[in-house]
């Protein structure tokens, strides 16, 4: 089969497609034929030799979520069927021809979705739903502050909040991404500026002075200071991602005074049975909303495997909004 592979560690130079063996599925597992795969910052770490695979997944083969056809099945396979339409996580690997699953991981894309468009939501609206509801514990009339508000997981986030009756506020260095986020539902957005972060104060006036009860971070230690400003009393600092940075000076005595909270998250390194939970939770809760068209996937293009390098490139860039699909 077909695969994207890295040749070595760096930048996009490093990335060719490479005919490599296809995987066999074992006990319990699905062959699926990847007719999307979805592009994640993630994967440009895993490139840059910053964020390898957990064990068993080759760190010169990227790839976190897929969409696809179940094109042959494992001993005890009962649940799934050749010719099933399937979507899922996955520790790495996706952005190939084939792609072995276990049974537990797979979700039915629903009716009238195509297979571009799934390969961009599992990571995004699972990532989105476990930070919002599962960790953050959202609450309807709640206000959601969601940073990097162009990012796969940020649409969806914003979606998401907005479904379930929050007020969401979104940040971006980009004024346009903000406009289109407002068409995903966002209710108010902030432009940061790049001399540095500061939007504590606009939360807070239109919040009249509360701040939000629930931020969803993907930028790190840049923005923990005014994030812990932005916070209610009582609210919860959600962080997904560190392009920031690692280490930042936190207020201990701001935390303690307001009872803030932080909490931490990835889903690529937890153990089996932990994905299986987000995976059942979004099956349950986000399935419908998608399947209704309450919510949607937000891709910026489609590229085949040969032109991979252009969407690593552009991601690179910070040239999207929502998801780079990658179509073997």
């Amino acid at each position: 089969m077909r695969t994207i592979y890295f040749n070595g560690f760096g930048g996009p130079e490093v990335i060719e497609v490479r005919d490599v063996p296809a995987p066999a599925p074992a006990r319990g597992e699905v062959l699926v034929k990847v007719r999307g795969a979805g592009l994640n910052r993630a994967d440009l770490l895993q490139r840059m030799g910053a964020y390898p695979p957990p064990p068993g997944y080759r760190v010169e083969m990227p790839g976190l979520e897929l969409a696809g056809e179940v094109v042959a099945l494992g001993e005890g396979v009962s649940e799934w069927r050749v010719g099933d339409r399937v979507m899922s996580i996955t520790s790495g690997e996706a952005q190939a021809e084939l792609a072995v699953l276990h049974e537990r991981m797979l979700v039915r894309i629903p009716e009238g979705m195509s297979y571009e468009e799934a390969g961009g939501v599992p990571e995004a609206f699972v990532t989105a739903h476990d930070a919002l509801f599962t960790i953050g514990g959202l609450r309807p009339g709640w206000t959601v502050l969601v940073h990097a508000v162009g990012s796969g997981v940020a649409t969806a986030a914003v979606q998401l909040a907005r479904t379930a009756g929050a007020t969401v506020i979104g940040t971006s260095r980009s004024a346009d991404k903000l406009e289109r986020a407002r068409e995903l539902g966002l209710d108010h957005g902030v432009l940061v500026e790049r001399g540095g972060p500061r939007f504590a104060d606009r939360v807070k006036e239109l919040t009249g002075g509360q701040g939000a009860q629930l931020i969803l971070d993907f930028v790190g230690a840049s923005y923990v200071a005014e994030n812990l400003t932005a916070l209610a009393s009582c609210g919860t600092l959600v962080g997904i991602g560190l392009m920031g940075g690692l280490m930042g000076t936190l207020d201990l005595g701001l935390l303690l005074r307001r009872r803030l909270r932080i909490e931490g998250t990835v889903l690529r390194s937890r153990p089996f049975e932990e994905k299986i939970r987000a995976m059942q939770a979004f099956r349950a809760e986000v399935l419908p909303l998608l399947a209704a068209r309450r919510v949607r996937p937000v891709l910026e293009a489609i590229y085949p495997l040969a032109e991979a390098r252009t969407a690593y490139e552009r991601m690179e860039r910070n040239e999207n909004f929502g998801k780079f699909v990658i179509t073997p």
